[in-house]
């Protein structure tokens, strides 16, 4: 029986890779890669020789075929994304999918949990955690208005990612739909404003967290605009 492994890997501090992954990926037959160059720097790193090919949310139904016949022939592969955990906001979870589909049991689909940074996010945050909504990345214009409604009636903490170029707008939008909303408890409407934090550039050279209301937050990165760059992720306290 074949094996295909889901493998975590680090979303910018390669020192986060765990021996497990390391292990697993110098095991396995073929490593399927987001992007092969990316991978490469990783698999250098570690010393790891393993023949590698491309797998992303534009590979054709051929590349699935090929998958599908390297899995027959017994082979064990490996799944990993440029950073993180691959399948959350991710087309790995489409091959996911597909395989236990075609395979049903006949393929063993493995995790091998590693860096992810909604949970990096959410660990520093400080909101309660015992429920979250994830929300992946948000659409670019459909839905969004709707979107923002939702996080600001939420009572669970939300957290999702955004662009950079995209950053600005969305506290914006945060600071116009949070406006009107407390948290549960807080006393008066209006007395403790919900609170936000906004995680840049997780694990890197530049990471950045910066909590506050929706207010405060806006006016960190209108007022320092060399920071409006990187990776970003949003939680937004509950209601």
């Amino acid at each position: 029986m074949s094996t295909l492994y889901i493998v975590a890997t680090p979303i910018g501090n390669l020192e986060d890779m765990t021996l497990r992954a390391i292990r697993v990926l110098k095991e396995v037959d073929l490593i399927l890669c987001e992007d092969t160059r990316v991978t490469k720097r990783l698999l250098e790193r570690y010393e790891i020789v393993k023949p590698t090919m491309s797998y992303h949310a534009q590979s054709k139904l051929s590349k699935v075929e090929k998958i599908f016949e390297l899995l027959e022939s017994g082979k064990n592969l490996a799944l990993v994304s440029d950073a993180g955990t691959p399948t959350i906001s991710d087309p790995g979870c489409m091959l996911v999918a597909q395989v236990r589909a075609h395979f049903g049991e006949g393929v063993t689909i493995v995790p091998i949990p590693g860096p992810s940074a909604v949970l990096a996010a959410l660990s520093v945050s400080g909101f309660p955690t015992s429920e979250f909504l994830f929300l992946g990345f948000l659409p670019h214009k459909k839905g969004r208005e709707t979107l923002f409604k939702e996080i600001a009636a939420s009572s669970r903490t939300v957290v999702f990612y955004e662009s950079p170029h995209r950053i600005m707008k969305t506290l914006e939008s945060l600071k116009q739909h949070l406006a009107t909303r407390s948290p549960s408890g807080a006393g008066e409407a209006g007395e403790i404003g919900r609170r936000i934090l906004v995680s840049r550039e997780i694990t890197k050279i530049y990471e950045e967290h910066f909590i506050g209301s929706p207010e405060e937050v806006l006016a960190h990165f209108t007022d320092n605009p060399d920071r409006v760059r990187g990776e970003f992720v949003v939680v937004v306290e509950g209601g």
